[in-house]
């Protein structure tokens, strides 16, 4: 039921609500402007190539990444009006496009390691293992949040706000989630930096060449980028979700800063370097297959995929 108010004693959640949609806008400018930046990119690496798994997880990710932001500045801004049905649904369109991004980083992640590690089969059994415990569980509690979650819209002084409610068990499920995610996200750090090591000792050893230690050398820069923002990212979570916070504190002003940097360090977290976790591969193995006849050295490293460049004869 929509509540209409001019009372006074809701004053004090009006201005935290209107700062918080601040950064939400933000979130959403930096994701499209990124999404513009690399789209020359993604038109020559992704739509003219041949399509594959990891084409299908890029354009995954980065879609719902725009369609994710979109709908969460609809629904955070003060000056749009949406219904108490459209409240809920808006947030949990946002929640199962979160969780289904988060899946494909995963595969992501995985398809990444499997090739460092020369394709292990106990690499992979052991990565998918982790993938299935770590989201399913998500699963189950976004299947939770969907089935308790209710939608209230608040106009209050004129101003407009989506008021979401839900179990205090829900909640505390939702807070879990960070924990496995960030038990995972080091998990894959830390096999990605063990073959990176193991690889460069080898490559000091025997002087094999630069092909493979360049690939390596990109394969742990976007890694290691990535991997900083998430660290970024659950430092912010665990304090924003496991720190205690007084009711009367709620709409403090540093409560308001972290909950609006973690909404922006999630969405380039997930929604920018995600796709860019495949699109520098691409663009890398794709300079090498114009520039040098080694090219092919690279293609177990860059996901067993041939990238094709348009220059009038198929490479």
């Amino acid at each position: 039921m929509t509540i209409v108010s001019n009372d006074p004693t809701w004053w004090p959640g009006i201005n935290p609500y209107r700062d918080l949609s601040y950064f939400i806008v933000a979130a959403f400018v930096v994701v499209v402007y990124d999404w513009a930046l690399t789209f020359g990119q993604e038109l020559e690496l992704i739509w003219r190539q041949r399509w594959s798994l990891m084409t299908i997880l890029y354009l995954g990710v980065r879609y719902l990444g725009i369609l994710y932001t979109v709908l969460d500045t609809v629904g955070s801004v003060p000056t749009i009006t949406v219904t108490d049905a459209g409240c809920r649904m808006l947030f949990i369109i946002c929640n199962w496009a979160s969780v289904l991004a988060f899946v494909m980083v995963c595969v992501i992640t995985i398809t990444r390691l499997h090739a460092m590690h020369q394709q292990s089969g106990k690499i992979l059994i052991f990565l998918i293992v982790a993938f299935l415990a770590d989201n399913i569980f998500n699963g189950v509690v976004a299947i939770m949040t969907t089935i308790h979650a209710s939608g209230e819209e608040l106009i209050l002084s004129g101003t407009y706000q989506c008021s979401i409610g839900n179990t205090e068990v829900v909640a505390l499920l939702n807070s879990i989630t960070w924990v496995f995610a960030i038990a995972w996200e080091a998990l894959a750090l830390c096999l990605a930096a063990w073959i990176a090591v193991k690889h460069f000792r080898e490559l000091r050893r025997h002087s094999t060449g630069r092909i493979i230690e360049d690939c390596f050398t990109v394969l742990m820069k976007t890694h290691l980028l990535y991997f900083a923002s998430f660290v970024a990212v659950s430092c912010f979570a665990l304090v924003v979700f496991f720190s205690p916070v007084p009711s009367m504190d709620q709409y403090s002003l540093g409560i308001n800063i972290c909950l609006g940097v973690l909404q922006i360090l999630t969405s380039v977290q997930m929604f920018v370097l995600g796709p860019r976790l495949i699109l520098a591969i691409r663009e890398y193995y794709a300079k090498l297959v114009v520039d040098s006849d080694a090219a092919t050295g690279m293609t177990s490293i860059a996901f067993q995929e041939r990238v094709h460049i348009s220059t009038g004869s198929g490479v």
